[in-house]
């Protein structure tokens, strides 16, 4: 005798509880969309969470395109990782996702000030980076296995009606996240605020969810158990904002020294200033007035260095000046007015164009007592005209006006921005930017850029210089010895930690080495001459002599055979 056929089962056979309906103290449609909800703003927590590990770690670290990778890439594994840790949840969805959310938002409110600290108080903070981002991207994968299971039992429908609802929720809840984080949080609150506050609005959600909506399928264990755990984490969270400004300023301590007067964030990047709060035209330069040499770091990078700063500004400038005629001058980049200070010197000049793309940078330089008084007020002489705009940005517009509205051309262009070895900056040393630039050159007008350390990293000097050649340029390369130890420019500045300028120990002013070297390139369409004008205010800490032997030197060791940089291949960070 053949017994009749089991009968055949739609699906597959889940965990008792969740082929339970949930008793719900709300109707389904409403809890339905209740669990939405809760999907759409953990989806914005998470992305929030994941842009803030990016720009963090582009902060401390630098070399933003690298930083993206190690997040993204660890996180998208990790979120793998975490879908299928969550399999053995699902017979207990919904304590599951409450302590899955909890912890969510304890690591990630609190990964800013984690990072930050390791990298003030330890010196690096990649590794802790890495765990972060893996940490985040399990606890992130394993919200979608649960909240799947738990919406089914709220009501069940087929799985890829399910499926489709519980994703569009979670992408315009990425949409939500990732346009709040740069318009929202960033400009408001700042990182660390930002990230916290995120944190509790992680936690209340996920609390909300289980402890009322799914409050029946919890044991009173498990419920005031849960309950126990996102009070602390909120404790923790609301204890990380109210110490937020003092930790700030205890970090930055650790990084800067005791003389940090001024730390802004602009908007564009972090300013902080040490020092140069003394008397005298030099605002610390060779002084020991109260806060030390004046030093300016952006974005933890070191730009200006009152000790130095004459040195590497005349060397930009006065070459340039000297090679031909220089009443129109055109800056790009020298917000902090150091470089149109030096140009102010040459009494031929009648007009001055500033292009600087941080406005805070620019108040600084005007207000700074330290910073004024370092630029002797360049940028309140009636000859400089500031505009606040995107160098490359400007250089296009002026292209594309009619021939009547175009820019006068200019007789010198000088080109002082970061450099090229941040990622940020890559197109601003590209060949497009130099034929942009090179259109707005008059037709014996002479272009300078800062170009790197020619010694340190050989290579993206010399791809700058290559870059300038290959829109019809003929180039003079030279550099200057007494580049600071600390004034660094690469990719990874874990590599090289920021030195602190401290009031109380004189020795802390940065010092150059013998292979410490800046280097500039100056351009123009028939090879200029260079040298200093035999008729301009005497440089006080340049001579010909040195300026011939770093033509020599840069001679001696060219790199020949390098291609150009473009926009759609940046050859500075290979």
């Amino acid at each position: 005798m053949i017994d009749p056929p089991e009968p055949v089962l739609t699906g597959v056979p889940g965990p008792p509880e969740a082929m339970t309906p949930a008793r719900l103290p709300v109707p389904a449609g409403p809890g339905r969309l209740l669990v939405l909800a809760v999907v759409f703003v953990c989806a914005a927590c998470g992305l929030v969470y994941e842009l803030e590990l990016v720009a963090l770690a582009t902060y401390l670290v630098g070399d933003s395109v690298t930083q993206a990778s190690i997040v993204l890439s660890v996180m998208v594994f990790a979120m793998g990782v975490g879908a299928l840790l969550a399999k053995r949840l699902r017979c207990r969805a919904a304590v599951g996702f409450g302590a899955v959310e909890a912890g969510l938002a304890l690591v990630g409110g609190s990964s800013a000030m984690a990072l930050y600290a390791c990298f003030a108080w330890f010196g690096q903070s990649r590794s802790a980076l890495v765990s972060f981002s893996l940490a985040i991207g399990i606890l992130i994968g394993a919200e979608v296995p649960l909240l799947m299971t738990l919406i089914q039992r709220v009501r069940r429908q087929d799985a890829g009606g399910a499926v489709a609802d519980l994703f569009a929720a979670d992408y315009v809840g990425a949409l939500v996240g990732g346009l709040a984080f740069p318009f929202l949080l960033l400009p408001l609150f700042g990182q660390l605020t930002g990230a916290l506050l995120t944190g509790g609005v992680n936690a209340v959600a996920g609390g909300v969810l289980v402890l009322w909506l799914f409050r029946d399928d919890l044991s009173a264990r498990a419920r005031w158990t849960l309950l126990a755990a996102n009070a602390l984490v909120l404790a923790l969270l609301a204890a990380g904002v109210l110490l937020a400004a003092p930790f700030e300023r205890a970090a930055r301590q650790a990084v800067y020294g005791s003389s940090a007067r001024v730390a802004v964030q602009t908007g564009i990047q972090e300013v902080v200033m040490t020092g140069g709060t003394g008397g005298g035209a030099g605002a610390g330069r060779g002084r020991k007035g109260l806060g030390g040499p004046l030093a300016l770091y952006l974005d933890g990078r070191l730009r200006v260095s009152a000790e130095t700063e004459y040195r590497y500004h005349e060397a930009l400038v006065h070459p340039a000046m000297a090679a031909g005629p220089h009443r129109r001058v055109l800056v790009l980049g020298g917000g902090d007015g150091l470089a149109v200070r030096e140009i102010l010197r040459h009494r031929q000049v009648r007009s001055v164009t500033v292009v600087e793309l941080d406005p805070g940078v620019l108040r600084l330089a005007r207000r700074d007592p330290g910073l004024s008084r370092l630029n002797h007020h360049s940028l309140s002489d009636p000859r400089v005209r500031v505009v606040t705009a995107d160098a490359f940005e400007w250089l296009r517009q002026q292209g594309l006006r009619g021939r009547g509205r175009r820019q006068a051309p200019f007789d010198v262009i000088v080109s002082d921005l970061p450099d090229p070895g941040i990622a940020a900056s890559t197109k601003l040393y590209s060949q497009e930017f130099y034929g942009l630039a090179t259109r707005l050159l008059a037709p014996d007008g002479r272009l300078v850029v800062h170009a790197g350390p020619p010694v340190e990293r050989a290579r993206l000097y010399w791809t700058v210089e290559s870059t300038v050649r290959s829109v019809g340029l003929a180039t003079v390369p030279y550099r200057l010895a007494g580049r600071p130890a600390s004034f660094y420019g690469g990719p990874d500045r874990a590599a090289s930690p920021v030195a602190s300028v401290d009031a109380e120990v004189p020795a802390a002013a940065p010092s150059a080495g013998p292979d410490r070297y800046w280097g500039f390139v100056l351009a123009a369409r028939h090879r200029p001459r260079l040298g200093l004008a035999p008729d301009a205010p005497l440089p006080a800490g340049l001579t010909c002599a040195e300026l011939q032997a770093g033509r020599r030197g840069e001679a001696h060791d060219r790199l020949s055979g390098l291609p150009a940089s473009t926009l759609m291949h940046p050859r500075y960070l290979d």
